[in-house]
């Protein structure tokens, strides 16, 4: 269906693929016309919807249908930090994918929450609660209050401080 031409009456607006009026915000939370989306299943449609594009762009795509989405700092939500049986850590996350964690991007926020980067370093991702609690499960002191994260037999450097994770 073709959008109507011409302006949208006052106070109105047309809502398009490139227009849509849904937005993230920095503590993922969805919003649509400035009025925030408080249904739980479409906060997880949206969560499980939210793709980038080739150009970069965020898109909601369900089915057939998609739109633009203004994503204003992350895009997802670290859900859950699982360790292999290889000792390898992943992490899952709020569009229900799976990928190794990159621990050479994790940081932390000015609120304290953790955050790194996913989807081939592509976008940003904040860890829940419960995600950061696992994370700082693997996190061991090491010299001069440097931090490694600990898998096993894996220790591997991790670009925080024990200040900055304990806020």
């Amino acid at each position: 269906m073709e959008p109507p031409s011409g302006p949208p009456p006052p106070g109105k607006r047309w809502h398009t693929r490139e227009d849509s009026g849904i937005r993230l915000d920095p503590t993922l939370r969805w919003w649509h016309d400035d009025e925030p989306i408080l249904h739980p299943r479409i906060i997880e449609l949206f969560d499980a919807s939210l793709v980038l594009d080739d150009q970069g762009r965020y898109q909601l795509r369900i089915g057939n249908d998609w739109c633009y989405v203004q994503v204003e700092d992350a895009a997802y939500e670290v859900r859950t930090v699982d360790v292999s049986p290889s000792d390898l850590v992943s992490i899952r996350l709020s569009d229900r994918t799976a990928e190794a964690l990159d621990v050479a991007t994790l940081h932390v926020e000015s609120d304290g929450v953790v955050g790194c980067q996913v989807k081939q370093g592509r976008a940003k991702a904040r860890f829940s609660r419960d995600a950061q609690y696992q994370l700082g499960q693997l996190l061991e002191e090491g010299p001069e209050g440097a931090l490694h994260l600990c898998a096993g037999q894996r220790r591997v450097p991790v670009p925080l401080s024990l200040a900055a994770v304990q806020g």
